[in-house]
């Protein structure tokens, strides 16, 4: 797998966006070594802020907010399972697919702040976020997951002393 595709691959995973890339990525294999996927993945993680909520399309349009990650900066900001989005930093997302949530995510990146108006039970709701840097554990989590997944017999084999 090429750096490129393992940037691709990990920007998915940080953002947490749609389960149908999740189930995609399950099938792909990687093609490099464990090491030098640990090594990338440290890289891209290291200082990068993230939400910390899965986001998904509705049909016919628009987003909502699949799931929450426990203790996330989304949890603590207030946004809740279920709420549709309606504005990101003043640019609607009504009529929005997953790709415009990932630009307008990846222009707040530097300030790290989110004002988002939702629609939760049929009321609007201000939810002020502050993107947070992802710590060392999320980070073990995230390197885990893909050993796990793509280096099977590095994520079982302990070193030798």
């Amino acid at each position: 797998m090429h750096l490129r595709q393992i940037q691709y691959v990990f920007m998915s995973t940080l953002l947490l966006t749609a389960t149908a890339y999740a189930q995609e990525r399950q099938t792909k294999k990687c093609n490099s070594s464990a090491m030098e996927c640990e090594r990338a993945i440290r890289s891209m993680a290291s200082g990068r802020r993230y939400l910390g909520a899965l986001v998904e399309e509705m049909n016919p349009a628009g987003l909502r907010v699949a799931s929450i990650i426990p203790d996330s900066p989304a949890q603590r900001g207030g946004l809740g399972e279920g709420d549709r989005l309606m504005r990101i930093n003043g640019h609607s997302l009504v009529r929005s697919d997953i790709k415009d949530f990932k630009r307008i995510l990846s222009e707040a990146k530097e300030t790290g702040r989110l004002s988002i108006l939702v629609a939760r039970s049929g009321i609007l709701k201000n939810v002020d976020i502050w993107l947070a840097p992802y710590t060392k554990a999320q980070i073990d989590k995230i390197v885990a997951q893909h050993m796990a997944e793509s280096h099977p017999q590095a994520a079982t084999t302990q070193p030798q002393p």
